[in-house]
């Protein structure tokens, strides 16, 4: 027996612009997996659950002040409006220098601050 799938708007919404199989939008929703088939079949995916899967794949994430204007998350890394791929650890040691507070880092954080201003 051949496994096709009725391509259905959600179907489509979930595996082609998502790229999420079932058991990962099961476990991304808190849903079963029983749900998330009958959501491809036709029956309406909950808004809460769209944003979610929006939100992995990088299709929307609503700013939560004008400073995140242009971010995003796409699989596990937050992208910069510059498109910089930030990692866990690299966001983690971009701290850790900064929390360390060496003189040229502080003149480093002033010029960068100020030159961010201006291009504002």
């Amino acid at each position: 027996m051949r496994n096709s799938h009725e391509l259905t708007e959600n179907y489509i919404f979930r595996f082609f612009r998502c790229g999420l199989s079932i058991e990962d939008t099961a476990k991304l929703c808190f849903k079963s997996v029983r749900t998330v088939t009958a959501w491809d079949k036709g029956k309406s995916i909950p808004p809460e659950c769209k944003r979610l899967m929006r939100m992995y794949c990088g299709l929307e994430l609503d700013p939560l002040a004008d400073e995140w204007r242009g971010w995003s998350i796409r699989k596990g890394l937050l992208i910069t409006p510059n498109r910089w791929s930030l990692t866990p650890d690299r966001i983690i040691a971009g701290n850790a220098l900064i929390e360390i507070g060496a003189e040229s880092d502080r003149q480093n954080l002033s010029t960068i601050i100020k030159v961010a201003r201006l291009i504002k």
